[in-house]
């Protein structure tokens, strides 16, 4: 018992700490390949030993500090800790190897955007550069991202050996690239950095529906970007879209971990100091003039729950209208179920359900558990719990996080209670109308 609890720890720490191991170990060997495979290894070692000694009082410093000493041993072994050893040397007169391990660990900025950039290099294709960086950012298995690509595991793990390789005899650099080149990779930088987000914002597997800590990671090197890049009005976008998404962490959950939809939410609990830096990150984003972006589009739906007072306030008509100008920039199967989602509240149930059963037919959603959740909730609106509830139950079985899991079973449940207790009373007038020969 006590070892299923350490490795339910273990999983959910290496969740959340495997990025910045990673990153550092990448600054350390120069190979991205190298360092997960160190970090796995300092994995493996803690679910050997925190069974027998228990869990440290800090797990992330513990699981650093161990990656840290396997890397260190490994270059001692090779021409690579040679050449550190004669750098150090030829700076200090006397010099140790806890020196050493500091000098590596000195003011080197930000690892983590150092990393999503060397993940985003032009070498690479898209595809490649998301499956990278959800594994190695994210901390997702290949099966969560195949799930989360709409994409075959076995292509997956392909697409992410084949990337390490690449960038490991491309000598790709550890460094945030400047000028034109910044420029070149900016998209895919932002587009990561959205991954990043989203993956925290509602984790796509695990025992926890929200993941703060990669949001507040994303938010930070969303900022450090457009400090860099401020006339990128789309990096603005970017920002504000996190911002305001970030300030609802406080109402997005229960105590118990399940999670509270946006109309159940107590919005005195959200954040208005970051809903205000947001709004005005939008604000910078509309300055320069041009046609609003992807993310400055969702920012200005995110906008749009900020500034209603109460879930009844809420504007879906101009909702429904940024999500018909997003479905224009960016073309997507899931923006489409946005959309009808938005339609269904502004104009009706019926009319949103006309969409989405219009979706079914896609291929990429078939798989896509938020497509029977939106159905069942507008079945559920229109009062056709029966329906409901096995939209709900085919959701569930499809969504793999364990608290979203919970919540759609427990919205099935409360259809199945309703149709089962409207069958009840139905049954009953029935009986009533028999005895009285009707």
């Amino acid at each position: 018992m006590m070892e299923c609890y350490v490795h339910r720890k273990v999983d959910a720490i290496w969740r959340m700490e495997s990025p910045k191991i990673i990153a550092v170990l990448t600054r350390m060997v120069r190979d991205i390949g190298l360092a997960e495979d160190l970090a796995q290894d300092v994995m493996l070692i803690a679910l050997q030993k925190w069974p027998e000694v228990g869990v440290p009082d800090n797990p992330g410093a513990w699981l650093m500090a161990a990656a840290k000493r396997r890397a260190i041993d490994m270059m001692r072994r090779n021409k690579v800790q040679q050449r550190k050893y004669e750098e150090v040397g030829r700076s200090s007169d006397m010099f140790d190897e806890q020196e050493i391990s500091d000098a590596w660990d000195g003011s080197v900025g930000d690892d983590l955007l150092r990393l999503i950039f060397m993940t985003c290099h032009p070498i690479l294709s898209r595809e490649a550069r998301l499956s990278l960086t959800l594994r190695l950012l994210c901390g997702l298995t290949t099966d969560e991202i195949a799930h989360a690509l709409f994409a075959a595991e076995p292509t997956i793990a392909q697409r992410i050996v084949r990337a390490k390789r690449t960038l490991r005899d491309a000598r790709a650099e550890f460094q945030i690239p400047e000028g034109n080149e910044l420029k070149e990779r900016l998209e895919t930088v932002m587009e990561v950095i959205y991954l990043l987000f989203n993956e925290g914002y509602a984790a796509t597997a695990g025992s926890s529906w929200i993941r703060p800590l990669l949001c507040q990671e994303a938010l930070r090197m969303g900022r450090i970007l457009a400090e860099l890049v401020k006339e990128e009005s789309e990096v603005h976008g970017l920002v504000a879209l996190m911002e305001i998404q970030s300030s609802r962490f406080r109402a997005r959950v229960h105590s118990s971990g399940e999670p509270i939809l946006l109309q159940d939410q107590n919005r005195g609990l959200w954040d208005h100091l970051l809903i205000r830096r947001g709004l005005a990150a939008l604000e910078r984003a509309k300055s320069f003039g041009r046609p609003l972006g992807p993310y400055a589009l969702q920012a200005s739906i995110s906008a749009c729950h900020a500034e209603a007072r109460t879930a009844e306030d809420t504007d879906w008509i101009k909702i429904a209208a940024l999500y018909e100008a997003l479905s224009r920039v960016l073309p997507s199967p899931v923006v489409e179920l946005n959309r009808a989602v938005a339609i269904g509240m502004a104009f009706g149930a019926e009319f949103g359900l006309q969409l989405v059963e219009q979706l079914e037919t896609v291929k990429a959603l078939r798989e896509y558990h938020l497509l029977p959740s939106v159905k069942g909730d507008f079945l559920e609106k229109l009062g056709r719990n029966n329906e409901a509830y096995q939209s709900f139950q085919f959701a569930a079985s499809l969504a793999q996080n364990d608290q979203e899991r919970a919540l759609l079973l427990k919205r099935a449940a409360k259809c199945k209670q309703t149709f089962q207790g409207e069958g009840t009373e139905k049954g009953m007038e029935t009986e009533l109308k028999n005895q009285m020969g009707l």
